[in-house]
């Protein structure tokens, strides 16, 4: 594709801390076909004074209370009119100045679901891109690496806001079970830091994640096998997780 316009949208909520480099690596990008959205959930820290700062180079900022996450994201997408979204959150920002010109030499005009490589969290671990396949039904991707058409989210009636925090992988799972056609990016194209409600590691938040991605099995389940499957994918995967947290935690403790 050629000079596709690439709508980004970043959600805050007082977000003063690292807004101002999300913003900035956004603006500093070599490829210019961009269209930025800013919608804030009515921020009370310096939030709105650093939107107002760079306010003649966002296309749309909307400030208002929200219903969350998946609610705010839903009003960026009506807002949007790029060809292609992606989500990068206040907290997050583009990897290097010319990561979207490298990434977008890879859409085709087939590509729904473009995914690129991220990097993850203090010590920066790159995050590989993932293909649409079976284990798609069980995890899904970071959306920070996602240009995804807007058609397609438009299609699947965007995201669904009972969700929290795994309004995406429902959203791709869904894109997944309805034919959507991906391709994958060797690009790093987004850093995504480990401070967000998703990254957050203690057992009592990684449950509360788990019983969110739980819900989103079982409200995509097509079919007595993948009710099944998901039936013992549980029965197994939680034990195994608290196994993994208690020993990391006690091999921390021992350092």
């Amino acid at each position: 594709m050629k000079s596709p316009l690439i709508t980004i949208i970043t959600i805050t909520l007082n977000a003063e801390k690292y807004l101002e480099q999300t913003i900035q690596s956004v603006l500093n990008q070599t490829y210019k076909n961009i269209e930025y959205i800013i919608v804030d959930g009515g921020s009370t820290d310096g939030t709105l004074g650093i939107i107002e700062k760079y306010k003649n180079a966002i296309d749309r900022i909307l400030s208002e209370k929200d219903e969350g996450i998946a609610d705010a994201m839903n009003k960026g997408i009506s807002l949007a009119s790029g060809d292609y979204i992606l989500f990068l959150h206040a907290d997050d920002y583009l990897h290097h100045d010319s990561c979207l010109e490298e990434s977008i030499k890879f859409l085709e005009v087939t590509t729904d679901i473009l995914t690129c490589r991220i990097q993850f969290g203090k010590d920066m671990k790159i995050i590989t891109t993932k293909s649409f396949n079976f284990w798609t039904n069980f995890k899904g991707m970071a959306h920070q690496g996602i240009l995804c058409r807007r058609s397609l989210i438009e299609s699947l009636h965007g995201f669904d806001v009972k969700f929290r925090i795994c309004m995406d992988y429902d959203l791709l799972l869904r894109a997944y079970q309805n034919g959507a056609r991906l391709r994958k990016a060797p690009v790093v194209s987004s850093v995504m830091r480990d401070t967000g409600i998703s990254s957050r590691q203690d057992w009592r938040d990684l449950k509360i994640r788990f019983d969110e991605e739980k819900r989103v099995h079982y409200k995509n389940c097509r079919s007595l096998s993948m009710k099944i499957l998901y039936n013992l994918y549980w029965f197994l995967y939680l034990p195994y997780r608290r196994v993994f947290y208690e020993f990391n935690a006690k091999r921390k403790l021992l350092k």
